[in-house]
C-alpha cells in the first residue's frame, strides 16, 4: 500500500537518522509497501466481504501478517499488573523501543490512541511490560476512508494531525502518523442490504488493467 507520513516532535527524522530506530522503521515501511491490491482483494473476498463493508479487517490482518515476518509482537500489554491486562492498556504492536497502533476505529478514540504510545514511553508508577521511546499510528487517509467502504465517523490521518496541536503538551514523545492511501485498481461501493445493515461490493477503476 502507498502511504504518507506526518511527524510530531521530529519523529520521522529520528526514525530515519537514529541507528536505534532505522532498521525497525524500515521494517514497518516494507510491511506496508508489501501489501498489494491483489492481496487486499484476496483476503477481503475470502474472509470479510460477507460480514464487513470496509477493507479495515483485511488491512489489519495483512499488516499483522507482514509485521510478524519481521518479528513484531502483537497485542502487547503496556503494564505487568493484572488489573491492566485488558484491551484499553494494550498496544497493537511493539518491537524493541517502538510501539505501533493501527487505528481504524471511531474518531472519538483519537486522543486515547495518541496517548497510548506516550504511556508506553514515559516512566510510570505501575510496573511496565514494555518500555518504548517513540510511537507510530497507522491510520486511513480521507481518500481510503471514502474508497475503502469505511464508516464516515472513523478517525482518519487528517483528523489525527488536527489533534496534535491541542494535545501538544500531553504528547511528550516523538510520534509518526502514517496515512494509508486508497488502492490503485479498485474501490468499495457500499449498498444497503436492510434498513440497518450495509455491505460493500468491489468495483474496478476503468484504467485498472494499466495499473496492474
Amino acid at each position: 500500500m502507498n502511504f504518507i507520513v506526518y511527524s510530531h516532535r521530529h519523529g520521522q527524522n529520528i526514525l530515519e537518522t537514529n541507528p536505534e530506530f532505522t532498521n525497525t522503521w524500515l521494517e514497518i515501511q516494507k510491511a506496508l509497501s508489501n501489501i498489494t491490491d491483489e492481496m487486499l482483494l484476496q483476503v477481503h473476498r475470502q474472509k470479510y466481504i460477507g460480514s464487513n463493508k470496509s477493507l479495515s479487517k483485511a488491512i489489519n490482518q495483512l499488516i499483522k501478517e507482514q509485521l510478524a515476518t519481521f518479528g513484531w509482537k502483537s497485542e502487547s500489554y503496556i503494564f505487568k499488573d493484572k488489573r491492566y491486562k485488558n484491551k484499553a492498556w494494550r498496544l497493537d504492536f511493539a518491537k524493541d523501543i517502538i510501539s505501533v497502533e493501527v487505528a481504524f476505529n471511531h474518531s472519538g478514540t483519537i486522543a486515547w490512541n495518541l496517548m497510548k504510545p506516550v504511556i508506553a514511553s514515559e516512566l510510570n508508577h505501575v510496573e511496565k511490560a514494555v518500555q518504548t521511546k517513540i510511537g507510530i499510528i497507522i491510520s486511513a487517509t480521507n481518500e481510503l476512508r471514502d474508497s475503502g467502504g469505511f464508516d464516515s465517523a472513523i478517525g482518519t490521518y487528517e483528523k489525527y494531525i488536527e489533534h496534535l496541536m491541542p494535545l501538544n503538551t500531553q504528547l511528550t514523545v516523538p510520534l509518526v502518523i502514517v496515512g494509508l492511501k486508497k488502492p490503485e485498481t479498485f474501490f468499495i461501493e457500499t449498498y444497503k442490504i436492510s434498513k440497518d445493515k450495509t455491505r460493500g461490493r468491489i468495483k474496478y477503476y476503468a484504467d485498472a488493467e494499466l495499473l496492474i
